[in-house]
């Protein structure tokens, strides 16, 4: 059966400092462009995600400002780590009566689409990274209470938390928004137009 879902899930981006982001880069990149390229990620994550509404989760001023900039929410969050930042965002959902809330990675830079999430007949569905071990983007109810447990082997290990739920769970691969950025060898990753902000030999100005 078919689930229903509403066309105003709010989907959470958590969102690092873009000046802190991708150290793992740090012998490919330069500073300054890998808090640009931070930026256009984010940026193309939360436009992946109109007509949704989007809640940018932060806690960081010039993040902030971006937010505001896209024209998105901001859900400003004292530094807790990841786990705690989205389970204060699923909380914050279900006061706005959310039912479903889609959780995605802000360094997704071929992100295009999540809205095809709302289609999907498991009550929950996890995108993974291209190794299947980490968790890149989660649709999944606001309630019962599955635990966050973000890191290494999290797709495994969300599914068997919402299993304790009773939450079935639908592991996929998809082939845009499970290419993150981590290492530098997933910048061959990145689409034509980004890929001058990981790249000068790319740049025309």
């Amino acid at each position: 059966m078919r689930v229903v879902r509403s066309k105003a899930t709010p989907v959470l981006v958590p969102v690092k400092a873009f000046d802190l982001a991708k150290g793992r880069l740090a012998e490919a990149v330069p500073p300054e462009d890998r808090a640009r390229l931070a930026e256009a990620m984010a940026t193309r994550v939360v436009r992946a995600a109109a007509p949704l509404p989007v809640w940018v989760i932060c806690d960081d001023p010039a993040v902030a400002r971006w937010a505001v900039r896209e024209g998105v929410h901001l859900l400003w969050r004292a530094a807790a780590g990841l786990n705690h930042a989205v389970e204060q965002g699923r909380a914050f959902a279900r006061t706005l009566g959310a039912r479903e809330i889609i959780i995605a990675h802000a360094d997704l830079p071929r992100a295009e689409d999540l809205t095809f999430l709302l289609d999907a007949p498991e009550p929950s569905v996890i995108i993974t990274d291209r190794e299947g071990d980490g968790t890149n983007v989660w649709m999944l109810p606001t309630g019962p209470g599955i635990e966050f447990a973000y890191g290494p082997g999290s797709a495994d290990r969300h599914a068997g938390l919402a299993a304790a739920v009773g939450v079935e769970v639908a592991i996929r691969h998809h082939p845009d928004l499970s290419w993150d950025i981590d290492d530098p060898d997933d910048l061959a990753g990145l689409p034509d137009d980004l890929l001058p902000l990981a790249d000068p030999d790319r740049r025309t100005e």
